[in-house]
C-alpha cells in the first residue's frame, strides 16, 4: 500500500522515546488538534541520520509555530534510540518512534520499506505531513544520503 497526497492516513500506535522518557506515539491522538510531521529515517547510528535528527530538533520551535507535532520513525528499537541519544546525537525533544516489532509495519503502511541494497529492511528517508483532518498533505522520499531541507516542510505547513 502506498499512500498518496489526499489519502486518509491509517492510524498506528507504536513505542517511542522523548529524550529518555518512554511513551507511545498514536497518530489519532493528534487528529483535529495538530498537523503531524512524520520523519522516517533509515537507522540510528548512521552519519546522515545523525545530522538529520539534530537539525529537526533545532527547528522544533518552528514546527510548533505551525501547530505541528514532529515524530522521527525508524525500525530501530526504543533501546537503540535511547542509547544513540546518550552516546552520539544528544537528547531529542520530540518522539523517536520504534517500528521494530512487528518489523517495519508502519514503514510498510507508507510504502517505504527498503527491499534492496543498500540497507534492505530499513525505512527510506522520507517526510510525510498529515493534516489535522487525518489526510496526507505532503509526501516525499529523499535519496538515502541526503538530509532533507526542513524549509520544504515549513512551506507545506504554512498553507495548512
Amino acid at each position: 500500500m502506498t499512500l498518496k497526497v489526499g489519502d486518509e492516513v491509517p492510524d498506528f500506535d507504536i513505542p517511542a522515546v522523548v529524550g529518555n522518557i518512554k511513551q507511545r506515539f498514536k497518530l489519532s491522538d493528534y487528529r483535529g488538534k495538530k498537523n503531524v510531521v512524520l520523519a522516517f529515517y533509515p537507522a540510528d547510528w548512521t552519519p546522515v541520520c545523525a545530522s538529520q535528527l539534530p537539525a529537526l530538533n533545532a527547528d522544533l520551535e518552528k514546527f510548533a509555530a505551525y501547530d505541528a507535532q514532529l515524530v522521527g520513525i525508524s525500525a530501530d528499537s526504543v533501546a537503540s534510540h535511547t542509547a544513540w541519544q546518550k552516546k552520539d546525537i544528544g537528547l531529542i525533544d520530540f518522539p523517536l518512534a520504534s517500528d521494530f516489532y512487528p518489523h517495519g509495519h508502519v514503514i510498510g503502511l507508507f510504502g517505504i520499506l527498503r527491499e534492496g541494497d543498500p540497507l534492505p529492511g530499513v525505512a527510506e528517508r522520507a517526510l510525510f505531513v498529515v493534516g489535522k483532518d487525518g489526510r496526507l498533505k505532503f509526501a516525499k522520499v529523499y535519496p538515502i544520503g541526503q538530509v532533507p531541507d526542513n524549509e520544504e516542510v515549513f512551506e507545506v505547513l504554512r498553507k495548512l
